[in-house]
């Protein structure tokens, strides 16, 4: 049990680390940011307070409708999203700007992809450890507990939601908006039953659920 409890918390830790990260890789490829950074970018624009400081807000905000919606989805990964994303995001970005100042397209497409997958393994991670999501991805898990409908199409629903709306407060909209917005639910889907399932579960036991 106790081990269980640690590799549960090392998943989310990771999962949640490797998000900040791939948001981070995102902002260097400029093709576009994942769905929900369109949106908090576009917010973010009507502010003139650092990114770091106004993505904590914003949770606290979203934290409050999601204690409404389902507060057993409350845990450490919602805390850990709250105050650390946004900085390993902004952090992220200044690394690979300080390495390539002057990226070429082909290193800007391999960017791109690896921030797809990795933000999609990071999803499926913490999803799996189930000690909490953040603010944002609760609103596809509870729909997926609580209609007819996978998680997969709500997640592109909500995804297409948010970059309307970040659009239209002039975030930057790109092919990588759109691939996340529309790939980036089965991704995460294809990552949990393949990694993140086995790896809190084991093989056997993952194949059976």
């Amino acid at each position: 049990m106790k081990n269980e409890k640690t590799r549960r918390i090392l998943m989310t830790v990771c999962g949640i680390t490797l998000n900040g990260i791939a948001v981070g890789m995102f902002n260097f490829s400029d093709f576009g940011m994942d769905p929900f950074q369109v949106f908090a970018h576009g917010v973010w624009n009507l502010t003139s307070i650092g990114f770091g400081t106004f993505y904590m807000i914003l949770n606290l905000i979203l934290l409050a409708a999601m204690f409404f919606m389902d507060r057993a989805k409350i845990g450490l990964g919602t805390f850990i999203n709250l105050f650390l994303l946004g900085y390993v995001a902004e952090f992220s970005g200044w690394v690979w700007d300080t390495l390539f100042p002057h990226p070429g397209l082909a290193l800007k497409c391999v960017f791109l992809v690896a921030g797809v997958l990795l933000v999609s393994l990071a999803a499926a991670l913490y999803f799996t450890a189930d000690l909490g999501v953040s603010t944002y991805d609760v609103i596809a898990l509870y729909l997926d507990a609580h209609t007819r409908f996978q998680f997969q199409y709500l997640r592109i629903t909500t995804d297409v939601i948010c970059v309307v709306i970040g659009f239209s407060l002039h975030a930057t909209v790109g092919i990588g908006t759109v691939i996340t917005a529309f790939f980036m639910g089965p991704v995460i889907a294809f990552f949990r039953r393949h990694v993140s399932e086995p790896l809190r579960y084991g093989k056997k036991r993952a194949a059976r659920a």
